[in-house]
């Protein structure tokens, strides 16, 4: 029943995006539409514009752009015609795209776009196609001179297209390197753009035409390193963890050995001297500032939700590549889809921990995701709109979300914040609280929050630090990430480590007679998303070509809020955990 739910679920995005590749069928000499996308430095994945930005041939009917789903328009795509003609089966050779003057203006244009190595993108029946629009040469110098460059402009394409009976299979395409116009010093030019077309049969079927896209995301070779680095790093992990929890449990079992064997007031009294049992009066006091603490944790358990959600489909294989920006259209449905999980966990929660004011649970709950990332958003697209760029969403497009927001995110919160306000539950401690709050002791400065931070941080990260490199040259560069079941396993491994990491500091914390737990669970379990965005530097300088204003605003602005949704998921998780430690320790004795 669940995986019908699922299936079904998938449709439903399906219809929400705008390419998925329908199936197409075409007769000999039928035309085969070609769409471009967009231009844009290969360096910089963000940084695209329009294709007509730069002074290419234009059809003679005019330009047509393609009705684009939620995802495509939040990827930057922006389909528009052009005038290169294919007919199904049907050979070219050399055919005349057009003759276009260029002007000294639209010369320098294209000698900036070639210095800075832009591609363009361009799909044939669904499939992408890339290709550079000219090339730099390093000309040879005499000792002394500077070094000079000859930059040339790619006058010329070639589509290679296999076909299986009446369908499209595969498209690539190529330049000619001795069909080219200098360009390096010219200030007015006609060029002349040609194509040429050749049609060949396969045998591959049309339902494995995406594979060679999937299979180009990572070489044999390093597919089998990354099992092996994967592999070594779990292990790696597991020992650690394993390790340190055997540790935990045989300190706990001396511990419950101490406080439940004790038979006379006097041993009673010298057993309650110190240690984790001494602070049980205080243990299950409510964290101040109540109202923030049940929105972090209602807001992460949101998150977690909605990424459990994404992984299910992306196991069924909903996600594959250049689909139309699926993903991304799932993650603004299923963030409002799972709104009412926020609301109810944060209300029930601000209830059985006797909170009165939900209204203003509710609210906070709402914003304090939303509200960061509309301000980050704000920030962005007006970066993006002054740089004229594809990221730069439509007024369309930000209506839509409005309205996506308004209609169903924050309806859904109010009626989970509403379920939760009536929920019967209670919290019932295994401890009474005392009235005052017992003095906590001096501690030494690793014991503080940063540091324990730093210390939780550590083993969770180092669990999903091979993976990040993937994930970011995907998400970041113009590499396909498809093997979600690797992602998905260490996924896993990240929450059932920074579950473990997080309750071992709670009990530390505790023993030393520190009863603060409750905050400093939810910093310790979302500290891995400070390793993550200290990662995000050392990539942008060390692994990437990136550069510019535009792309590292929307690197840095975005990964921020990537790293500010992993803290508020993974703090729910290390709150979680540590809950239900400290219940079943202070259950296991007896407490007055």
């Amino acid at each position: 029943m669940a995986r019908r739910g699922l299936l079904a679920l998938a449709l439903l995005l399906g219809s929400l995006c705008g390419a998925l590749g329908k199936d197409r069928k075409y007769a000999p000499g039928q035309e085969v539409s070609i769409w471009a996308n967009k231009v844009g430095p290969f360096a910089n994945p963000t940084e695209t514009y329009q294709y007509f930005n730069l002074p290419f041939c234009h059809p003679k009917e005019g330009k047509e752009y393609k009705p684009e789903g939620l995802g495509e328009v939040l990827e930057g795509d922006r389909l528009v015609s052009t005038p290169y003609k294919l007919q199904f089966k049907e050979n070219k050779e050399n055919a005349v795209l057009c003759t276009q003057h260029l002007t000294s203006d639209d010369l320098d244009q294209l000698r900036d776009a070639v210095s800075e190595d832009y591609y363009f993108q361009m799909f044939i029946d669904g499939l992408p196609i890339w290709g550079f629009i000219g090339k730099v040469e390093k000309l040879p110098s005499k000792e002394g001179e500077e070094e000079r460059e000859k930059l040339s402009l790619f006058t010329h394409i070639h589509f290679d297209i296999l076909y299986n009976k009446d369908r499209v299979i595969q498209v690539d395409i190529s330049t000619d390197p001795s069909k080219t116009v200098d360009i390096t010093t010219a200030d007015k030019a006609d060029v002349d753009f040609t194509y040429s077309v050749s049609w060949k049969e396969t045998d591959i079927p049309y339902d494995r035409r995406m594979d060679k896209y999937a299979k180009y995301s990572f070489l044999p070779q390093h597919l089998e390193i990354h099992w092996f680095s994967i592999v070594n790093s779990c292990v790696t992990v597991l020992l650690l963890t394993g390790f340190l929890a055997t540790i935990l449990m045989r300190v706990l079992k001396n511990d419950f050995i101490k406080y439940t064997n004790v038979r006379d007031d006097e041993a009673l009294e010298d057993a309650e001297e110190t240690g984790w049992k001494l602070v049980h009066g205080d243990v299950f006091r409510f964290p101040p500032n109540l109202n923030l603490f049940c929105a972090v944790v209602g807001t992460g358990t949101q998150i977690l939700v909605m990424a459990l959600m994404i992984f299910a489909l992306s196991l069924l294989g909903t996600y594959y590549p250049y689909n139309g920006g699926a993903m991304l259209t799932s993650v603004v449905v299923f963030y409002a889809l799972t709104a009412g999980v926020a609301g109810y966990v944060s209300a029930a929660l601000y209830k059985i921990m006797g909170g009165t004011n939900w209204v203003r649970n509710v609210l906070t709950t709402t914003m304090l995701f939303c509200g960061p990332l509309l301000a980050m958003f704000s920030y962005l697209n007006s970066v993006a709109w002054a740089y004229g760029t594809t990221a730069a969403l439509p007024f369309g497009t930000i209506v839509i979300i409005i309205v996506i927001w308004a209609l169903v995110t924050f309806p859904l919160t109010v009626v989970g914040g509403i379920m939760g306000k009536n929920t019967k539950a209670e919290f019932n401690a295994p401890c009474r609280t005392t009235k005052y709050p017992r003095e906590i002791p001096p501690l030494p400065w690793y014991r503080q929050t940063v540091p324990q931070m730093l210390m939780a941080g550590f083993l969770p990260f180092s669990a999903i630090y091979i993976e990040l490199y993937y994930i970011f040259a995907s998400v970041w560069g113009h590499k396909v990430y498809t093997i979600y079941s690797i992602l998905f396993i260490v996924f896993i491994i990240l929450i059932i480590v920074t579950a473990f990491i997080t309750i071992a500091l709670t009990y530390f914390q505790l023993a030393v007679e520190d009863h603060r737990w409750w905050w400093r669970s939810v910093m310790c379990g979302g500290s891995t998303a400070l390793f993550i965005y200290a990662y995000c530097f050392y990539y942008w300088y060390a692994r990437s070509d990136m550069n510019g204003l535009m792309q590292a605003s929307f690197y840095f602005g975005y990964m921020l809020m990537v790293c500010y949704g992993f803290f508020l998921m993974l703090g729910s998780v290390g709150f979680r955990a540590s809950l239900a430690f400290v219940r079943h320790i202070y259950k296991a004795i007896k407490c007055e």
